[in-house]
């Protein structure tokens, strides 16, 4: 597996491509209002995006039609944005790429709409507080398999599960790059390669609430759980950086 190593000057191509993701998020959470349309949103972050000098990398991967994954209620990820007007208790999440002169950025978000119930406001809250207890963990030195490990812990100490075949992944000249990071620890934490300085990757806890496993639906991108219950999805692009994880995308 190789995983590349970035110079600093890299990181900080990766970091400008990455504020703008976090630009694009922090817009979309102020918008996110009961009545909002999900194509409506969609198109305001594609054309923040663009006004930033940036494409959104997205569009068009894998075949993807537009610039964010809208993934409503019980879709956890990949959702495609629609005519769909936001509800009061609505449960949303937000998933942006962008390019910036061929480096990628990556992160995401899930949203209450309105007057959402503390089940919903836990659920959210374990998608964020794992990622951010993990990124605080991360030392140059310690194997993916125990971030994997630590992540699947803060999501199943919650009361949570991870869902199953998708994961965190590396990032830079290209949107999906090695390794794959899950959010479950597959096999002995003391193994696979190590994280080292100038690696720069994705984490992205994605939570649901009694089946792990992942039902596609009929568009062939929403991602639901086979208990057909809401969940939550965080992400965040860091770098490694004098030992210690740093996150990139933040506006």
């Amino acid at each position: 597996m190789a995983i590349s190593l970035r110079k600093p000057q890299e990181i900080e191509k990766l970091r400008a491509a990455n504020k703008i993701v976090g630009g694009a998020l922090d817009l979309l959470r102020t918008n996110t209002k009961i009545g909002a349309s999900l194509k409506d949103l969609d198109a305001m972050a594609e054309d923040y995006i663009r006004s930033h000098g940036a494409k959104p990398s997205f569009k068009g991967l894998y075949g993807f039609p537009n610039a964010v994954c809208t993934s409503l209620n019980e879709v956890i990820i990949h959702g495609i944005p629609t005519d769909y007007k936001l509800q009061d208790g609505d449960v949303i999440g937000f998933d942006i790429g962008t390019e910036l002169d061929g480096w990628f950025g990556d992160a995401a978000i899930s949203v209450g709409v309105g007057s959402i119930t503390k089940e919903d406001e836990a659920l959210i809250a374990c998608a964020k507080d794992t990622l951010y207890h993990a990124i605080e963990q991360i030392r140059d030195g310690m194997r993916f398999k125990e971030l994997s490990g630590i992540l699947e812990k803060s999501i199943l100490d919650a009361g949570y599960i991870p869902l199953r075949d998708f994961c965190g992944h590396g990032i830079g000249r290209k949107p999906h790059e090695e390794p794959q990071i899950p959010n479950f620890l597959d096999g002995k934490a003391k193994a696979g390669p190590k994280i080292k300085n100038g690696m720069v990757f994705c984490l992205e806890p994605m939570i649901c609430q009694k089946e792990s496993k992942p039902i596609i639906l009929a568009n062939k991108w929403d991602v639901v759980s086979a208990d057909g219950l809401r969940g939550s999805h965080y992400e965040h692009t860091v770098a490694v950086i004098n030992g210690k994880a740093e996150i990139l995308s933040l506006a």
